[in-house]
């Protein structure tokens, strides 16, 4: 029987992970911090130096910024952040930019000088920008998760000063367990979770629509119903794929994200949503697959790490999986099953980036997770010692986790080499 503690220690879990982020995590997160940095220097600034690490850098190059009209990239973060950001909404930062300001951008960065570096930092989300504005001079630093600031000075006085190791969250992931994870879902109290899994589910599904229904990005979502028609497994996939085209592409809609990843938090919850809906199962036992979903994406991430070569997408696939394995049987042996079989056929999918091509990643993602569960079904699983799959789900997670932060971290340095030399 789990535990009141433990359950406790769930719901905290969910709720630290499921917050409101508009645009991709990674140029709002430097949007968030050039905000700060204005707070703190009383000022424009009129040079800026931009020390940025190689995965935020990845994620960061290619994506459309919201709230810019169009404009893509690290400078096109940093001058929303320094021009129409408000750092009390941290990554809902630039949600309420004016159409003046939207102006106001594209003049400051015919203005500012901004100069982007690369440091070597032993952490993957790494980031300090120094604003210069006349004599004065000041640098905010944000460094392991997205809006976790540990450095503030203003002309040499220190104002903030901690470890860049210590994340902004306090709740340790540790006890996660896919056993766990079921007994959770199936008995916590439904009204602990339905403020945050509702809201997850109202805004990304917001967003999905929007992909379905304008021409955002690769269109992956559309494509997928015009060609393959209405089919449950392929709406899905084409929910899940739309939200990220239309986020991927500068739409304005905020997402609920996971794990700090807005395209985590659609993964997880839409294929999950559309297959309740199709099996006509109540409210609650849709808030319970979702907050399974979740928590199984979140227990991947946790060995795999906030950012890595390692595609996030197949991690919230796999929770997917779980979860509309929750739906159509509920068991362990079909949720573990399902999650292990899942990992077993793409966990070679790379992160180079985000950009439109992540709807397409999302989609083969979700496409494992539910066959994942076919396969159960039918009694056939991947089996221990078959390349990483293991003993049991919990052993194939682990081995994720030492794929994704050990196997593949000088893969992670080669796609920023290639990135890079391609400009």
């Amino acid at each position: 029987m789990l535990t009141g503690s433990v359950k406790n220690t769930y719901l905290a879990i969910l709720q630290e992970e499921l917050i409101p982020a508009t645009g991709c995590t990674e140029p709002i997160a430097i949007a968030y911090c050039a905000a700060k940095l204005r707070e703190v220097l009383g000022a424009r600034p009129e040079l800026i130096y931009a020390e940025i690490s190689g995965n935020l850098i990845k994620n960061a190059k290619s994506v459309t910024v919201p709230n810019t009209n169009g404009m893509k990239g690290i400078e096109a973060a940093i001058a929303a952040g320094i021009v129409a950001g408000d750092p009390n909404k941290e990554l809902e930062v630039i949600a309420n930019a004016t159409d003046e300001q939207r102006k106001e951008m594209a003049e400051y960065l015919k203005q500012v000088k901004i100069e982007i570096t690369c440091p070597e930092t032993p952490i993957l989300l790494d980031m300090r920008l120094t604003g210069i504005y006349g004599g004065d001079r000041a640098m905010v630093r944000i460094a392991n998760t997205h809006t976790n600031v540990v450095h503030i000075e203003k002309n040499g006085m220190v104002q903030l000063d901690k470890p860049a190791t210590q994340a902004d969250y306090t709740t340790d992931r540790s006890c996660l367990n896919v056993r766990d994870i079921l007994e959770f879902a199936n008995t916590v109290e439904v009204d602990k979770i339905r403020p945050m899994i509702g809201r997850q589910i109202t805004y990304n599904l917001a967003i999905a629509e929007a992909g379905l229904t304008e021409p955002w990005g690769a269109t992956i979502g559309q494509i997928l119903l015009k060609e393959y028609g209405e089919d449950v497994k392929i709406k899905a996939k084409a929910y899940a794929a739309a939200a990220s085209d239309a986020r991927m592409n500068g739409c304005e809609k905020p997402v609920i994200i996971l794990s700090g990843s807005g395209n985590q938090g659609i993964t997880s919850s839409m294929p999950v949503v559309q297959f309740a809906k199709a099996l006509g199962v109540s409210e609650e036992k849709m808030l319970r697959a979702v907050a399974l979903s979740d928590l199984i994406t979140v227990h991947l991430k946790s060995g795999i790490g906030r950012l890595s070569a390692f595609c996030g997408a197949v991690a919230a696939g796999a929770g997917a999986g779980g979860g509309i394995a929750y739906l159509r049987d509920g068991s362990y042996e079909a949720v573990s099953s399902t999650v292990s079989n899942a990992l077993g056929m793409i966990s070679g999918t790379i992160c180079d980036g985000a950009k439109s091509s992540c709807a397409a990643k999302i989609m083969s993602s979700v496409e494992a997770g539910i066959m994942g569960y076919e396969m159960y079904k039918a009694q056939k699983e991947f089996a221990d010692g078959e390349g990483i799959i293991g003993h049991d789900v919990e052993k194939t997670i682990q081995n994720i986790g030492t794929l994704a932060k050990q196997g593949m971290y000088e893969t992670d340095r080669v796609i920023l080499g290639i990135m890079t030399e391609a400009e």
